[in-house]
């Protein structure tokens, strides 16, 4: 499902196993990269401005882009960063 929400993001309207192939491996190497920044594993069906982070991510890896998208989006790396590690902490304050 997530990789037909990709391929409609990125308006593309042709069924093709290479570029589907393509896509499901940027889409693994985004959610990995946004996993590392969040230091956690992410739920996109529960937050869609992530989802959106995830999509732009992907289209930026697509156009071999991926420093420009550290940079035009440093804000929001740097706000999912912060929200799950102030979970963290509020988590460990509770124990």
């Amino acid at each position: 499902m997530m990789l037909d929400e990709l391929k409609n993001y990125l308006d593309i309207t042709w069924t093709d196993q290479a570029t589907d192939d393509k896509l499901t491996g940027i889409l693994d190497r985004a959610e990995a990269i946004l996993r590392s920044y969040a230091g956690k594993a992410l739920d996109y069906s529960l937050n869609p401005e992530e989802k959106q982070l995830l999509f732009d991510l992907c289209r930026y890896i697509r156009s071999n882009a991926l420093e420009e998208f550290k940079t035009n989006f440093s804000a929001e790396l740097i706000m999912l960063r912060a929200k799950y590690q102030t979970e963290e902490i509020e988590d460990e304050t509770q124990i």
